[in-house]
């Protein structure tokens, strides 16, 4: 499944659990889903509101009694870890405090293990964002797209003080991202919702081409005149191509970046940890800058559920200052993978099916660790795997 937002008049936390539940998510399914945290002392209130002339889903975290502590991001980072949730879901939510908590403490001069969130606004924020996570999981959400966001005007009354809008950890996480200012003057974007939004996705423009299964509405908590303060999903399902030969389609984000600054001896550690976080592919191609400097174009092709984590290590191992992203649609073939016994070591190969023709490739890596133990040419253990594979299909 796709989901897209619109954000035309901002995102939040519970606009986002709002729209879910408004495009199909089972409210049961979300409270089921949410045992799986180990925070008590609140529950989900959904109500059907209208916020101008649109009839939305409103979604609150209850919480009867306020405790007067603070849980830091280094206590968020240990409950989140130790939680039964679904693996993706885990390492989504870390990712989406971690950003969190790295914005609060940029704009605050405070390392980000420092930070801490009030009792109140911990669960909240929790149960916000594991909730609209646990919710695209529940829906099957795969791929994400949204529109620019709409982060509103004005100021607003914060425990710091007045802060203008975008409040400073929204202005800090809107960096590299498409926003603008239109509406009421008043907060359309809140950390919590920039945080999950840019974890997610990558792909910010109009609204693409999709067939909607379903459109839902989540209702913000301000209810200002004239203006429908709600965030819009589309949930979609890519469009398959015609069968035929077993080709498989889908999309992915492609990840771009321009570096000409960095030690070359480096790119040999960024890319194999971006293989350990989810990247498909790499690949460095060589180019020429500007005032002619040779330089390298990074790609990396990877799910788009990977992309918020894969950007964030781009910032963290590289030089860049700039990461370019878009959804591309890939097709490939099916293939599996089968183990070749010589008598010098195994082999995996990879088989690749084309209509009713067949092709084998070997693992080289596979085959080079038998060369170099034995003395042998390469050629000649790729060969002999070939032969193998032929014997074995003759038979």
């Amino acid at each position: 499944m796709h989901l897209h937002f619109d954000c035309f008049s901002g995102i939040s936390g519970d606009m986002t659990l709002g729209a879910l539940v408004d495009a199909g998510l089972s409210p049961r399914a979300l409270r089921q889903g949410l045992k799986a945290l180990p925070v008590s002392g609140y529950r989900l209130k959904i109500s059907k509101v209208h916020r101008g002339a649109i009839h939305a889903t409103k979604v609150d975290v209850v919480i009867p009694r306020v405790v007067e502590k603070r849980r830091s991001w280094t206590q968020i980072r240990r409950l989140l870890s130790t939680s039964r949730l679904p693996p993706q879901v885990k390492k989504q939510a870390l990712t989406v405090f971690e950003r969190l908590a790295t914005a609060e403490g940029k704009v605050h001069g405070q390392d980000p293990a420092h930070v801490s969130f009030h009792e109140v606004g911990a669960i909240d924020a929790l149960v916000d964002i594991v909730g609209g996570l646990l919710g695209c999981h529940e829906l099957g959400v795969k791929t994400f797209s949204a529109t620019p966001v709409n982060v509103g005007s004005g100021t607003i009354d914060a425990t710091h003080g007045v802060l203008p809008v975008p409040g400073p950890a929204v202005a800090e996480m809107a960096k590299g991202y498409p926003i603008y200012s239109q509406g009421p003057s008043m907060e359309l974007t809140t950390p919590t919702g920039m945080a999950l939004l840019t974890t997610l996705t990558q792909t910010f423009d109009r609204l693409p081409p999709l067939v909607p299964g379903s459109v839902g509405y989540g209702a913000g908590t301000a209810d200002p005149t004239d203006w429908p303060n709600v965030l819009r999903v589309f949930l979609s399902t890519p469009t398959p191509l015609p069968e035929g030969e077993g080709i498989q389609a889908d999309e992915i984000i492609q990840l771009d970046t321009n570096i000409d600054d960095m030690n070359p001896q480096l790119y040999d550690t960024v890319m194999d940890r971006l293989f350990e976080n989810g990247a498909l592919d790499v690949s460095l191609t060589p180019t020429i800058m500007k005032r002619n400097r040779p330089g390298i174009i990074l790609t990396v092709l990877a799910q788009p559920e990977h992309a918020g984590m894969l950007t964030h290590l781009l910032f963290r191992e590289t030089t860049t200052l700039g990461v370019r992203s878009r959804l591309v649609s890939r097709t490939t073939l099916p293939r599996s993978i089968q183990t070749i016994r010589l008598p010098q070591g195994r082999v995996r190969v990879k088989t690749v099916h084309v209509g009713k023709a067949v092709k084998h490739r070997s693992e080289f890596q596979d085959c080079q660790a038998i060369a170099k133990k034995t003395g042998m040419p390469v050629q000649e253990i790729i060969e002999r795997v070939m032969q193998a594979i032929w014997n074995r299909n003759r038979v």
